[in-house]
């Protein structure tokens, strides 16, 4: 159970990182400040700071985020809020310090009663519980802020904030999220190709011979070229298995050709054996031929990708073909009892799994779905189109109404899989 939920945190947190740095890197190049890199969420457990941005680790290791100024959320000081301010040598705000948790040295406390960190650059209040006098204190560009958790950032002046950006800069920002995932799934098969020595060709030939086997008595070796079963003429090593499959105890005559260029007809009879749904079908011991090229294996990587996401997608579209079944998802939970499986199959299986579900992460969050990234990029079609975004109120409605969504999709899904694994 520990290496579950070791491998489970690991690949969650690996398809996180790579998703969220995708929005972090174009974030950045685009000139949008990147408050915080989180990886999970809740309270925080660590932090640290380098440059403008803080990158923490939260509790809950199922996710993760990546702060832009401006972008969905904000930091706002109320006035009322008791605060403490900390000033450089010219008498400008180095420090907002909004957190009871932490107290500053030589940090001047006020009450505020007006503040703008994205135009002017002000904070003005009360110093020491004076309620006669408000003070005014210039603020920084590059201030920090240290929020209720004690997690400190960085406060935004309006041209480093997401909407500052031009469109295409908006655009690329919101995809790369799930295109690192899609580059990540690549890797991954590539690395997978590269550790198991080849790809498979699926070719009409015979890959490795099992020892002891019918087809080694049969003096089938590696490389045999297998042209016709009992005249049948097969083009490929799936048309060749399911004959063999299809025939156990059955004599079948094997058109062969050899790696020297003579040929021969093997007679040879597949032994049955059972599958796991206890179906009977005929084997002979060999496996499939494997293509050991340099380039086959990097293949592999765009190609297996592709495989993996034209059935994710003809999944979705079965949706609007067969009918919505929450059954089609799974969530953590179905994430974890597969893992517990995977797990069983050492790091070959927990590879291949992650490259699988880093797909998965990145078709999905392209759905054209409010609050998904390519909900998002939907928003900036139609701002590209109209010349102009939707107003704050309606992008707000249209977000919170496709985080519900979410939400109760979650909700169901999470109930269904508890229901399946373990009910």
């Amino acid at each position: 159970m520990i290496t579950t939920i070791l491998t489970f945190i690991l690949v969650f947190s690996i398809l996180v990182v790579f998703h969220e740095y995708g929005h972090y890197y174009f974030a950045k190049k685009s000139g949008i400040l990147v408050r915080e890199f989180a990886i999970g969420f809740g309270p925080k457990i660590f932090s640290y700071r380098k440059n403008e941005t803080t990158y923490t680790v939260r509790l809950l290791p199922v996710g993760g985020y990546v702060r832009m100024a401006g972008y969905e959320e904000d930091i706002e000081i109320k006035p009322g809020t008791p605060i403490s301010l900390v000033l450089d040598a010219n008498g400008k705000v180095k420090t907002i310090n909004t957190s009871k948790k932490k107290q500053l040295v030589n940090a001047t406390p006020i009450e505020v009663s007006a503040v703008d960190l994205e135009k002017d650059l002000f904070i003005e209040g009360f110093v020491n519980g004076e309620s006669e006098q408000a003070t005014r204190f210039s603020v920084n560009r590059d201030a920090l802020l240290i929020e209720e958790d004690g997690t400190e950032v960085q406060i935004a002046p309006l041209d480093v904030q997401f909407q500052s950006a031009s469109l295409p800069q908006r655009m690329m920002t919101n995809f790369a999220g799930p295109m690192n995932n899609i580059i990540l799934a690549i890797v991954a098969f590539i690395i997978l190709a590269f550790i198991q020595g080849g790809v498979p060709s699926y070719v009409n030939e015979i890959g490795e011979v099992l020892p002891d086997s019918t087809a080694e008595q049969a003096g089938l070796v590696e490389g045999d070229k297998v042209s016709a079963i009992d005249g049948e003429k097969v083009s490929d090593w799936n048309e060749m298995v399911q004959i063999i499959q299809a025939n156990p105890e059955e004599e079948l005559v094997l058109s062969v050709q050899h790696e020297d260029g003579s040929e021969e007809d093997i007679t040879i009879v597949p032994d049955t054996t059972k599958a796991t749904d206890g179906t009977e079908h005929g084997a002979i011991g060999i496996q499939v031929p494997m293509d050991t090229s340099f380039w086959a294996k990097i293949g592999s990587g765009f190609t297996q990708t592709w495989a993996v996401a034209t059935q994710i997608v003809a999944a979705l579209a079965s949706i609007f073909t067969s009918g919505f079944s929450v059954d089609m998802f799974g969530g953590p939970v179905a994430i974890y009892a597969t893992t517990e499986a995977v797990v069983a199959t050492g790091f070959i299986g927990v590879l291949n799994w992650l490259a699988f579900l880093s797909v998965n992460l990145g078709i999905i969050n392209l759905m054209p779905i409010p609050a998904l990234d390519g909900g998002k990029l939907v928003l900036n079609i139609i701002e590209g189109v109209r010349g102009k975004p939707l107003s704050e109120e309606k992008e707000g409605v249209v977000t919170l109404i496709g985080v519900g969504l979410l939400l109760l999709l979650m909700l169901a899904v999470t109930w269904n899989d508890i229901q399946r694994y373990f009910l």
